[in-house]
């Protein structure tokens, strides 16, 4: 509770796919109350940037999908690993050889420019097959310093209605068999939600984080300060509320939900006065009904 009432929330960093919409065919399915929440965070005055491991399409594309759902935001509100991790191949003057999906693949064409001297592992659905993994495990194991990006480390995804493996597990075979520990650019990042609070221009301990996925979004935030918020939409099961390691801040059934809490726990501190806020931190005793899941 004390995490809630330390400092006044700024900003909320939302996941996409999961918390917004579900995957599916086309488009896939709107979250209901979802454009609702969002836009209530903002007539709240509160600052919203959206986080996403999504790297089968760039994020002009994600942007469309969400104008298609009434969401109303800009390309520079999108925070994806895609974009990072071509900065950072860039800033250390690194060679690329991609497994990633054939939607972002042109993204990586002129970083192609000899020899590999790193592997960029993302989602890439369909071409995780043998030979490619393979072909991503001899290239590393033929570099003398060998080097793996991964687009993200979450388990496991949703997408149609089905669970599916997600990059983490192929980022670990491959840890695995080359003896190498991955560089995650992504959730559960600390650099990659560091960045999208510096476009705020808050702090962690002044923002919250929503997402499905116990691990990578509300585990990865609160290990980065934030605090975070599970939804019981998108890839969420039953055995999330019990992890024996992350336990969310609040668990609500859905975006709007979360978004209510956040606003109201948001009014109530800043009724207090600094008095009041100090003796509250320091006693931590009431109980109030807000945070009850």
């Amino acid at each position: 509770m004390s995490g809630w009432l330390s400092e006044p929330i700024k900003g909320v960093l939302l996941d996409i796919t999961g918390v917004l919409y579900e995957s599916g065919e086309g488009f896939g399915t709107v979250i209901p109350g979802s454009v609702e929440a969002v836009e209530r965070l903002r007539e709240a005055g509160i600052p919203v940037r959206f986080v996403t491991n999504e790297t089968c399409a760039s994020r002009a594309a994600v942007v469309v999908k969400l104008r298609h759902h009434n969401f109303s935001l800009s390309e520079a509100d999108v925070f994806s690993p895609v974009p990072a991790v071509i900065s950072v191949l860039r800033e250390r003057g690194l060679t690329p050889h991609t497994l990633v999906h054939p939607a972002i693949e042109g993204e990586f064409k002129e970083l192609k420019t000899g020899p590999p001297t790193c592997v960029v592992l993302g989602d890439a659905d369909e071409a995780f097959s043998f030979a490619n993994m393979n072909e991503a495990f001899t290239t590393l194991m033929n570099m003398e310093d060998p080097k793996l990006f991964s687009l993200g480390y979450g388990k496991y995804y949703k997408h149609k209605g089905k669970l599916q493996l997600d990059v983490g597990a192929f980022a670990s075979a491959l840890e695995f068999a080359c003896d190498i520990k991955s560089e995650v650019i992504g959730k559960p990042s600390p650099l990659f939600f560091g960045t999208a609070l510096s476009d705020i221009g808050i702090t962690a301990k002044e923002a919250v984080m929503v997402g499905d996925d116990i691990v990578s979004d509300v585990g990865g935030a609160q290990k980065s300060g934030l605090r975070g918020v599970l939804v019981r939409t998108g890839k969420y099961t039953p055995k999330c509320e019990d992890h024996p390691s992350v336990k969310p801040h609040f668990i609500a059934n859905n975006l709007l939900e979360a978004v209510e809490m956040i606003i109201q726990v948001q009014k109530f501190f800043l009724s207090l006065t600094s008095a009041q806020k100090d003796d509250l931190l320091e006693t931590c005793k009431l109980d109030w009904p807000f945070f009850q899941t």
